[in-house]
């Protein structure tokens, strides 16, 4: 919270005045949920939270917790949903913190080799303990019943499940069974979410969890995790891969990084994640991320996000962003916000513009969330086109009013594209991330597009349409445009 804006002395804004200002703008922007790095007490700015001291506490940093409180109130009224990240992980080796509380490995292992974290130099807490998974699970809770949080992330979830995580060998203690997996660790998780869901049933827990750990968001008496959600690195990786690509070759890699996630996109229930972990630490913001040219970049960027939206599975996307900062983050001051003031031809208004349709038609069309995560609410329609980087897919919703999502990743503007579809009707274009508002080249598909009786793609009828460059265009059939 303190590196999305600041006063004009480069003091942080308070919890009422982010109540006033952020609140607000994520309302205008159209997003449904922010998302809260830690805000428990902690003693290093740096530590962004994520190495907390007070669990019960918010941070003094930006008012009192009444003030917090009135925060999240806020939010509330204008509709928008908190959730915050929580850290059971681990913690600092702070004095005045929770090592040798009583002067005795109160609430870590004993053993350095399960009780210390080698990677961020904190300490394990053992979850072995009655007294300690009784603490963190009232802590879980303590957020949701006192402040009215409505869903807890739960930080570095991989390093939670395996004891040799980040260590060599002769590093790490197996369990009672001589296997990798914290079995206490694995039973406080399905613990706590069970707790949550009986106490909070309108709460939701997510897991940051980096590895093919089985049944995270199953439910614990399917020995599952019982998260609802689970982040998907897989997805983030393959696709911040691809658009980092030099549109020349991207052919080569059009199926192990594009058409590969939907293989495992409904294992689990998953959020897409554009965090502050790939904005930060030299990785480059997202804008700089993209290949080409500045205008490539941009175009890029919009493709990309346009692309997210459609794809299934929840979205996170970290401040900055949504209008394209080329710095990555930086946690002593606030955004680059200056790069909106020019409201002519600013691209990056252009991209905040997108954000923010994009969020709008999200919410107005069911099919592109409403079955997330079911089989049925995806389908390809063209998947092969690897040599024009072209791909095709269809969003569908329970009556099977589809958006039909086609991605044109080359800077060459393809005409008379043609592709099969299911339905036969009148389709017409509602998002085109490459319109002159948003900073494109304006290559549109203004008139309406009817189908034709022209097999194509193991369809009987097809459209035919011109792909703008590097862009994403949605198109639905004008009967569900105007029921919807």
């Amino acid at each position: 919270m303190g590196s999305w804006k600041r006063h004009e002395d480069h003091s942080w804004l308070t919890y009422r005045e982010l109540a006033e200002q952020l609140i607000p703008y994520v309302q205008e922007m159209g997003f449904t949920h922010i998302e809260l790095m830690p805000v428990m007490e902690h003693p290093f700015d740096a530590s962004w939270g994520y190495q907390p001291i007070g669990l019960f506490s918010p941070t003094s940093r930006f008012g009192s917790p009444d003030d917090f409180a009135f925060l999240i109130q806020t939010a509330h009224a204008a509709g928008i949903g908190v959730i915050l990240d929580w850290v059971p992980g681990h913690f600092p080796k702070d004095a005045h913190g929770l090592r040798r509380f009583d002067g005795t490995p109160l609430y870590e292992y004993a053993d350095p080799r399960e009780g210390e974290h080698t990677d961020w130099d904190t300490m394990i807490y053992n979850y072995g303990r009655y007294e300690l998974k009784n603490y963190l699970l009232t802590n879980a809770c303590y957020w949701i019943d006192r402040f009215g949080i409505d869903g807890l992330r739960f930080d570095a979830v991989a390093s939670m499940l395996y004891r040799d995580y980040s260590r060599s060998s002769g590093e790490w203690l197996p369990n009672k069974y001589g296997g990798r997996e914290n079995l206490e660790a694995i039973e406080f998780l399905r613990e706590t979410n069970m707790a949550i869901g009986k106490q909070f049933p309108n709460a939701v827990t997510i897991a940051e969890e980096s590895t093919d750990f089985p049944g995270v968001t199953l439910p614990p008496e399917h020995r599952g995790l019982g998260f609802h959600y689970k982040w998907n690195m897989g997805w983030m990786h393959d696709s911040l891969n691809y658009f980092k690509l030099d549109p020349l070759y991207r052919k080569h890699h059009h199926h192990h990084l594009i058409t590969f996630g939907i293989l495992y996109a409904y294992s689990e229930n998953f959020v897409l994640p554009i965090s502050h972990d790939e904005v930060v630490y030299g990785k480059g913001s997202l804008l700089r991320k993209m290949s080409g040219d500045v205008w490539q970049k941009f175009a890029n960027l919009r493709a990309y996000l346009s692309y997210m939206w459609a794809f299934p599975g929840k979205k996170l996307l970290f401040m900055g962003c949504e209008f394209g900062q080329w710095d990555e983050w930086n946690h002593d001051s606030q955004l680059d916000w200056h790069l909106l003031d020019n409201p002519d031809h600013n691209p990056h208004r252009g991209v905040q513009l997108l954000v923010k349709d994009l969020n709008h038609l999200y919410k107005k069309y069911p099919a592109l969330y409403q079955q997330d995560y079911n089989v049925d609410g995806f389908n390809w329609l063209v998947v092969g086109d690897a040599d024009n980087s072209v791909f095709v897919f269809e969003r569908i919703d329970r009556n099977d009013n589809a958006i039909i999502v086609i991605a044109n990743l080359t800077p060459v503007v393809r005409n008379d594209y043609r592709f099969g579809v299911r339905h036969k009707g009148i389709y017409t274009e509602i998002l085109n991330s490459d319109h002159e508002s948003y900073g494109g080249s304006h290559v549109v598909n203004e008139n309406d597009i009817p189908t034709q009786a022209v097999e194509s793609h193991g369809k009987a009828c097809s459209i035919v349409l011109t792909l703008p460059p590097l862009a994403t265009i949605y198109l639905v059939k004008k009967d569900i445009q105007r029921k919807t």
